[in-house]
């Protein structure tokens, strides 16, 4: 297996990984990431075989568990009940509680909600014109305002939320600091007593929200605890807004950077396009797993208690599996690409992100024909959430 090494905080990286991407493939199935301590997986088929395959999963093995730090502990208690990082029966049950409740109808049934969001914030955005940092102004608060809504809580906490959730999600990225510690165990008491306060009101005063019906929903004579509620509001409000506030920019960047022609968002194209900015820019680049058995993958030999790491947006420009997958091509034929992952764990929240893209993406050209770019766009600093810091345009309205 091929070492490599490359700080993930390198702004050069950042801006771009995929140069690494493609090195780390060439170089064999499987490439050792000396800074982040793992072995990971570059290939399409790869990353898919490992999304899929039981013998690895989020939750640590009995034994290898690591110690929570004391400065984390009220994050760690939200995320004890996180479906996102729990395998086996208690995966299968939270999950099927949550989908009782987050149906593809009610997903649906927000398109509604999400235009009069985008028109809402494309008025207030004329307060700016000609120009507007687009992701602050529209991309950050569409999604959270969305599923604001979903849930039931006030739409005018939603820049509190937001601050909540970028705090909690950080300590998700390799080698984080102190400091974003705790930044994130403060968010996470204050954002759970909030949650808290919501899910206790509903169980006396139900009204027609998520809440309400994650509250209701039963399956074999089992509900949701309190404590398993609050983290799956956290869980959604965290995942289903940072995965569309990355694709929702970045699709807005590469639109724009390419000169996509307008047709690419009618009714019968735009699925493709989605698909296409997403595989071609994923939000999310990295997620790692334990190896729960000692066995053989990929011409490597693991041990149980190893661990693995999938490189998503690699796979998504793997050239056995696209043809010039460096390419924006948005007529591309549409493949499952690895963007919101795969297998049991893949995102709960990927309906409603595809949705808010479907709407707010011709809506937001609708309305700015003449939309551009007023100077280049940066990557934040955080790599495995692959996002943009700015995405400054100049507004044209029709």
């Amino acid at each position: 297996m091929k070492r490599f090494s490359q700080s993930p905080k390198d702004p050069a990286f950042v801006q771009n990984p995929y140069a690494l991407y493609s090195e780390m493939r060439d170089g064999g199935p499987l490439a050792y990431w000396e800074e982040l301590g793992v072995p990971v997986v570059t290939s399409y088929d790869g990353v898919s075989m490992a999304l899929r395959d039981k013998r690895f999963g989020r939750e640590a093995p009995e034994g290898f568990a690591r110690p929570i730090p004391e400065g984390l502990r009220t994050f760690y208690d939200i995320d004890a009940h996180s479906m996102l990082e729990l395998e086996g029966q208690r995966h299968r049950r939270l999950r099927g509680l949550v989908l009782r409740a987050f149906t593809s109808r009610r997903i649906k049934d927000l398109v509604p909600d999400i235009e009069e969001i985008c028109d809402d914030l494309f008025d207030k955005m004329t307060d700016t014109a000609p120009q507007t940092d687009l992701l602050q102004s529209f991309c950050q608060p569409l999604p959270v305002r969305v599923i604001s809504r979903l849930l039931g809580v006030p739409e005018d906490m939603s820049s509190q939320l937001l601050a909540w959730s970028n705090a909690m999600v950080a300590v998700y990225t390799p080698l984080r600091t102190p400091e974003v510690e705790a930044a994130a165990e403060a968010a996470a008491k204050d954002f759970s007593a909030f949650m808290r306060s919501y899910v206790e009101a509903r169980r006396t005063t139900p009204r027609d929200d998520l809440i309400t019906h994650l509250i209701a929903a039963e399956e074999d004579g089992e509900k949701l605890s309190t404590d398993e509620l609050i983290t799956t509001c956290i869980l959604l409000l965290n995942a289903g807004h940072e995965a569309t506030v990355h694709s929702l920019g970045i699709a807005v960047k590469t639109l724009l950077e390419h000169q996509t022609p307008s047709d690419a968002l009618a009714e019968e194209r735009i699925d493709a396009t989605i698909e296409e900015v997403l595989r071609y820019d994923s939000p999310l680049h990295f997620f790692d797993r334990w190896v729960y058995e000692d066995m053989d993958f990929m011409g490597h030999t693991f041990k149980r208690g190893d661990k693995i790491g999938l490189l998503l947006g690699a796979a998504n420009r793997d050239p056995d599996a696209w043809d010039d997958p460096d390419c924006f091509e948005p007529a591309r034929k549409i493949k499952q690409n690895m963007a919101f992952g795969a297998g049991i764990h893949f995102c709960v929240g990927a309906p409603l992100a595809r949705l808010e893209m479907r709407v707010a993406l011709p809506r937001l050209f609708a309305r700015y024909p003449d939309l551009q770019l007023s100077e280049a766009p940066s990557y934040a600093n955080t790599w495995h959430f692959h996002g943009l810091s700015n995405l400054h345009v100049r507004l044209t309205e029709k």
